[in-house]
């Protein structure tokens, strides 16, 4: 199922130290009539996407060793509570997708398949878990109610000058915030992040000469109860053909 490939570290470098400036810098935007976040996409992110593991190959595609939180900047309690770590009792008590809510189910070794599910509502569903995320733009409010593995996230094109996309843009970044997310877990060894946990991605498509696609993400999680300070990480897919390698798999966590 897993590819391997590297991005050049001149380049993931320089994806940080961008989407990184998003949080010094205005967000000023175009006047004119609000796009619904389909007609207002710089770029097309839809279809079958193959997770490339180039690194941390040992926590991605592996279960991690108990007490193996290298990495990841918890706090006491956070490595109290992965301690106590049992895979067995969350199978048991049907919290075997703990590993797969939305801050982690990116870095999983899954493929993903990307759609429009409406104008402003695209989904992208996984077959590794077999979760399902709606990355909602426009005006869309949560509608409430229990939060859930996947939380709610709210999306949104920027240019790469930082500020909302426009009409007529043709290339950017897709922006997603995701919130009200069930704890779960940031590594298949327990390691955890609260209710109130804030999942921040950045989405950039990289085109090659040969016609590869790829999809490079860099994703931050922020949870004032867990972790000391924010974890970062990126994460890459390659384009692929078609769904014929598609392998729905459900939540594990004792594989």
């Amino acid at each position: 199922m897993v590819h391997k490939w590297r991005i050049p570290a001149a380049l993931l470098v320089a994806l940080m130290v961008t989407r990184a400036g998003v949080y010094a810098q205005g967000r000023g935007g175009q006047a004119g009539p609000p796009q619904t976040g389909k007609a207002a996409a710089p770029i097309d992110i839809t279809g079958y996407w193959v997770a490339l593991i180039t690194e941390d190959w040992r926590w991605r595609m592996l279960l991690p060793a108990k007490g193996d939180y290298q990495s990841v900047p918890i706090t006491p309690a956070a490595k109290t509570a992965a301690d106590a770590f049992d895979p067995k009792k969350d199978e048991a008590a049907g919290e075997q997708c703990r590993s797969y809510g939305a801050p982690i189910v990116m870095r999983n070794p899954t493929r993903l398949n990307i759609t429009w599910q409406d104008d402003n509502t695209l989904k992208v569903e996984t077959d590794y878990g077999q979760q399902t995320r709606l990355l909602h733009f426009g005006d869309w409010k949560s509608p409430g109610g229990a939060p859930t593995w996947q939380g709610d996230s709210v999306a949104r094109w920027v240019t790469p000058g930082l500020a909302p996309i426009g009409q007529n843009a043709t290339s950017g970044t897709l922006e997603v915030v995701t919130t009200r997310m069930k704890p779960g877990y940031l590594r298949k060894n327990g390691i955890p992040y609260s209710a109130n946990a804030v999942y921040t991605e950045y989405w950039d498509l990289i085109k090659e000469a040969d016609g590869t696609q790829r999809l490079v993400l860099l994703l931050q999680v922020d949870d004032p109860v867990n972790l000391t300070g924010p974890w970062v990480v990126p994460v890459h897919f390659k384009k692929e053909p078609n769904g014929s390698k598609w392998d729905p798999t459900p939540c594990s966590s004792t594989q």
